[in-house]
């Protein structure tokens, strides 16, 4: 397998590190294709380095498990694909303007998303031979495109213009997550109204797309020619609503290993700050991670972590390269022993959830969080079905 990491060397001499389920990956795909009508294509969004799990072995499994697009937001993104000889389209969903990026664009055959006029003219101008765009229109996000009243004037200015094919139209659900779809159907409503309009101009209607992980979860109506699945991919769920809708499996795992235990007298202050001062004499492991390899400094004592598939308390400010726990209920616990902080270690389950609902944020922000000095360890690598 492509991308695997030396795992014996890794788990035997790092500090921390991430385990990366390659199996769960294929899992999910496969379970999300099976969630679409049959003329809808699935694009992987393995931006931010896929999501933290590393870009180019996710969109290498995802390739192999169904997908045939791929989704990133930047250039740089799409050159790391097409450098490890990746030939499926990819569609940057960001922004880009400037002619060294219209020359990239076109070296490494990326497709752009266009969404404002003077963008297009730049495209347009510079380009000798026609390229595939994607035309992004803001029908309630309130990002990049031009709004929905705007859209199919947009939309019939681009069609004017020499060496732009268009190869899609889409939009992004802003509320797709939550259990009241009204302003999802509001959004799909307003996208359906640009497209009547473009029609009665005799513009061909190109690919169709608008939903993202939790648009796919909420039913084939908002399906149309390609969907993009992001979060799903990896396990995670876009809210609780939809953990009836699908079976995925989580697919990240972070690990860490003890590297100090010591005791302390009753009255101990731990880390910066004493923000933890023991009650009794206690056992203390020092782990090595911190909030410089993505472990929220904010967690601070509010977290649990399992050693041996026991859970035992975060204790004390959480540093750059470090974090303690109280193992007073392991008291043969030794240097090099693995700490589990997210995932599955024996009967003890951590989710990625758990720890965005503490910091009142997503499951996407933690996952993306974590620093490439964490080596990504690719684990059962088995071979496509």
């Amino acid at each position: 397998m492509v991308g695997q990491a030396p795992v014996q060397g890794i788990l035997t001499c790092e500090r921390a590190w991430i385990n990366i389920d390659l199996k769960a990956l294929a899992y999910n795909v496969c379970q999300l294709k099976q969630q679409l009508l049959p003329q809808t294509a699935l694009m992987a969004v393995v931006k931010a380095d896929g999501y933290g799990h590393g870009a180019v072995t996710v969109a290498r499994i995802a390739l192999e498990n169904g997908a045939t697009w791929l989704g990133v937001a930047t250039i740089v993104e799409g050159i790391e694909l097409r450098q490890a000889d990746i030939n499926a389209p990819i569609l940057i969903l960001g922004a880009t303007h400037t002619v060294q990026e219209i020359d990239a664009i076109v070296r490494w055959q990326l497709q752009p998303t266009l969404c404002m006029p003077e963008q297009a003219l730049t495209f347009s101008r510079h380009l000798q031979h026609s390229l595939p765009v994607h035309l992004k229109i803001d029908t309630g996000m309130s990002r990049l495109g031009p709004i929905w009243q705007q859209g199919a004037t947009f939309i019939e200015f681009i069609s004017r213009l020499p060496h732009l094919r268009i190869a899609s139209i889409y939009s992004h659900l802003a509320t797709a997550d939550e259990l009241d779809p009204n302003f999802m159907q509001q959004q799909q409503s307003r996208l359906q109204e640009v497209l009547n309009r473009i029609q009665t101009q005799n513009i061909p209607l190109p690919k169709l797309h608008l939903a993202n992980s939790a648009g796919v979860l909420a039913g084939p109506s908002f399906h149309y020619d390609l969907v993009r699945v992001g979060l799903a991919l990896y396990g995670l769920y876009p809210s609780s609503q939809f953990q009836q809708t699908v079976s995925l499996q989580p697919v990240m795992q972070v690990n860490a290993r003890v590297t100090q235990v010591k005791t302390l007298p009753a009255g101990s202050g731990v880390s910066y700050n004493h923000t933890y001062v023991s009650d009794r004499p206690l056992m203390v492991a020092v782990v090595g991670i911190g909030y410089a390899d993505g472990v929220p400094r904010s967690l601070s004592n509010r977290i649990n972590v399992s050693i041996r598939g026991k859970l035992v308390p975060q204790i004390g400010v959480i540093t750059m390269d470090q974090l303690m726990v109280d193992v007073s209920a392991i008291p043969d616990l030794q240097v090099g022993e693995v700490v589990t902080l997210l995932g599955q270690d024996g009967e003890v389950h951590l989710p990625v959830e758990s720890w965005a609902e503490l910091l009142g944020t997503i499951s996407y922000e933690i996952v993306c969080g974590f620093k490439h000095r964490l080596p990504r360890v690719y684990i059962n690598c088995t071979p496509s079905p």
